[in-house]
């Protein structure tokens, strides 16, 4: 049980490092444009985005599905834009439609697929010579999916800060957070080694 705690809380303190924050921000810009009440749709959310980078850190620790460093963390920051562009100029003509949510739901298993690659050195450099990779990889994937749902919910009380007491109308803050994401992202995509 020892080592199922220890790859949990692994996976929890690899989510919440602030060096690694490209991952908080993705966070962020899937949440910005949802309110408290609408707590069972993140909850959705972010375990959809939990799957797509549960599965893809499996095929890459059993070596199944490999992709270049320098792809994925040109990849990742993308991610981060798209969702904060999607924000501001899709969501809410979307938000009308029955299938938006399952469109979104689509697009966070898809970008967590990219997300699972980010994880997938850090978690391969930490089984070494591990046996078995089941339980550290079910144990890895709860601790950054708690993780994950900590942030959310800073993200959330947040987001009643703004728009409850500090009277912020939803889509000035929609835009705030989505901007900020945006323009961090295109910071980190010309960082990396893709160019």
């Amino acid at each position: 049980m020892s080592e199922f705690y220890t790859y949990l809380q692994l996976g929890l303190q690899h989510i919440a490092d602030l060096n690694a924050y490209d991952h908080i921000l993705f966070i962020v810009a899937l949440c910005a444009v949802y309110q408290i009440r609408e707590w069972k749709n993140i909850l959705v959310l972010v375990t959809a985005f939990t799957i797509g980078h549960s599965l893809t850190l499996a095929l890459s620790a059993f070596n199944i599905v490999l992709i270049p460093a320098p792809i994925i963390e040109f990849l990742i920051p993308v991610t981060i834009f798209l969702t904060a562009l999607y924000n501001v100029s899709l969501h809410q003509q979307l938000a009308d439609n029955q299938g938006a949510m399952r469109w979104n739901y689509a697009l966070a298993l898809g970008f967590g697929f990219i997300h699972g690659m980010g994880f997938s050195n850090y978690f391969k450099m930490l089984l070494g010579q591990e046996a078995s990779i089941i339980q550290p990889l079910l144990a890895f994937n709860i601790g950054i999916e708690i993780g994950q749902l900590l942030i959310v919910a800073v993200i959330l009380l947040a987001s009643v800060v703004a728009l409850r007491l500090l009277k912020i109308q939803a889509r000035d803050w929609i835009v705030f957070l989505s901007g900020a994401a945006a323009g961090i992202s295109l910071v980190l995509m010309m960082e990396t080694k893709f160019w």
